[in-house]
């Protein structure tokens, strides 16, 4: 009778065992929305999914967004508006995540051309499903803030440059046409230079840009920490 008993657990030792090794089966697959992220893997089981600390994903924002009007705790929304799938196709988020961020810091625009920088802390996700995933991410830049890109600031310095130089002909050609009409060609060479190198310079010293967006306009954000999404 013993016995029976002891092959009896051994028989449901031996069943459960596969069922429980199925349930904790991990495997390993990979996001790739931006090559210069450290990470891309991403821990899957039936039950959840772990996008590991240090995975780059693009979001959008929500509405428009201005430094010069937001403030430190403003509260500002992201989204991915198409489903987020791994490279072997298993989805992680849904379409239509909204990504919730935190203003912390704002640096406003200095002199010397030096433009204004944003610092955020990504705090939540929130699921179409109204799910709420605590998150710790920031956006993916060399200092982790946001600021106007180079182009913006090239620009600013071609028009102020342009502006001025327009000021300068107009100012050469002024004053050689009132002693000496026939010396306009003269004015011109010597007001262009000067206009242009008088912009350059103002360009150069004067206050930076705020920081602006458009509605939908894409940022890269950085995960700080492993993120658990349950399915």
């Amino acid at each position: 009778m013993l016995k029976k008993i002891i092959a009896g657990f051994l028989i449901l030792g031996f069943i459960q065992f596969p069922t429980m090794a199925a349930c904790s089966t991990q495997r390993v697959e990979h996001i790739c929305i931006n090559k210069k992220a450290p990470v891309h893997t991403v821990t899957l089981t039936d039950r959840s999914a772990v996008i590991d600390k240090g995975n780059v994903i693009a979001v959008k924002y929500k509405a428009r967004f201005y430094s010069k009007t937001a403030h430190a705790g403003d509260l500002v929304e992201f989204k991915i508006p198409d489903a987020l799938y791994t490279e072997e196709g298993t989805q992680i988020f849904p379409a239509n995540t909204t990504f919730t961020a935190e203003v912390t810091r704002i640096e406003h625009p200095k002199w010397f051309n030096k433009n204004a920088r944003v610092s955020m802390r990504f705090r939540t996700i929130t699921l179409p499903d109204c799910r709420v995933i605590d998150i710790d991410a920031m956006p993916f830049t060399k200092d982790g803030k946001l600021k106007e890109g180079p182009w913006m600031t090239t620009g600013k310095l071609f028009l102020s440059t342009v502006s001025f130089g327009i000021i300068g002909a107009g100012a050469g050609v002024g004053f050689a046409f009132i002693p000496t009409p026939a010396k306009l060609g003269a004015g011109f060479a010597i007001g262009i230079p000067v206009g242009c190198a008088v912009g350059l310079a103002t360009g150069l010293i004067t206050k930076g840009l705020h920081y602006r967006t458009k509605c939908g306009e894409e940022i890269y954000i950085i995960f700080e920490t492993d993120t658990f999404v349950c399915k």
